[in-house]
């Protein structure tokens, strides 16, 4: 398992990568959807060490249409595109993305030939460099843009420099739903591309800035992992804040990456160690997050 995720998570977040590359028979990954509140439901699929279907979606539909919440990996579209039959839509009008790694933009060319692929002008540029046209976002904003649609008020705001430097958190207000794409991997150590402008530091601000303004009573869609409420994302928020503060309280007592990785984490945050990012990962990402820091000053 540890080894297929490794593979898998590595093919992923290499935008130039090709979807032949991935060790896994994508007929037998299974597509479910959940009613989440209002007029959003999200689009999951089976990530149980043998198959792997991408981030989670989340789908607005009503009377005006399809909204959608990324797209997905490529072989999977067709198994997408049911579940939103399902729900009862149709062809999305929109699709936006909320950052570009390919677990969450792979549907982009088949779901753009009916609807608008939306997202952060960091987006469009990093996709320009690394995929073919029909990936490429047409509609873009740098700070934010608002859709109105099936009686909802859609808000779309970028956060900089966390995940990556294109992320996009989506704001269903109506029905009090919000996608935070790769800013929240529900029980897990999260990725943090800083290759790809991402920080810890801004990753863990942006994290802390949409707690400040969620409702109590909200639904959160994580780009990883199951549906959750804010508690949930309050003890992630947690978890960022005490792993960060124990490696740089350890590097500024002159501790080595080596001899800190050798130490480990918290014993609550053990067991969110995983494939992709288990807990010598996390902690050289925190490392080198703040190193590059120290380093431009």
């Amino acid at each position: 398992m540890k080894n297929f995720f490794l593979i898998i998570f590595t093919v992923l977040f290499t935008l130039g990568s090709s979807m032949a590359l991935f060790p896994q028979d994508f007929s037998k990954i299974e597509i479910g959807h959940v009613k989440v509140a209002g007029t959003v439901h999200m689009i999951h699929g089976t990530d149980d060490g043998k198959s792997f279907s991408g981030g989670n979606i989340a789908v607005s539909a009503g009377k005006d249409g399809v909204v959608m919440i990324d797209s997905k990996l490529t072989p999977i579209t067709d198994k997408v595109k049911a579940a939103i039959k399902e729900i009862g839509g149709d062809s999305p009008k929109f699709i936006i993305n909320t950052h570009v790694h390919g677990d969450h933009i792979g549907g982009n060319a088949a779901f753009s030939k009916d609807g608008s692929l939306v997202a952060h002008t960091n987006v469009r540029k990093r996709a320009m460099g690394n995929k073919t046209e029909d990936f490429w976002p047409i509609i873009t904003f740098d700070h934010s843009l608002s859709l109105h649609m099936n009686g909802e008020d859609i808000k779309v705001i970028h956060y900089p420099a966390g995940h990556t430097d294109g992320d996009a958190v989506i704001y269903f207000q109506g029905s009090n739903v919000v996608h935070m794409g790769d800013h929240y991997f529900s029980g897990l150590l999260p990725f943090v591309d800083l290759d790809n402008g991402g920080t810890v530091q801004g990753y863990s601000q942006n994290v802390k800035t949409v707690l400040d303004i969620l409702p109590e009573d909200v639904k959160i869609v994580p780009g990883h992992g199951p549906l959750s409420n804010k508690d949930d994302l309050r003890t992630f928020h947690r978890m960022l804040q005490e792993t960060t503060s124990r490696v740089t309280a350890a590097m500024k007592s002159g501790k080595s990456l080596d001899e800190i990785k050798a130490e480990g984490l918290q014993e609550e945050w053990k067991g969110w160690s995983w494939s992709f990012i288990p807990t010598e990962r996390w902690i050289e990402t925190i490392y080198n997050s703040y190193s590059k820091k120290q380093t431009q000053k």
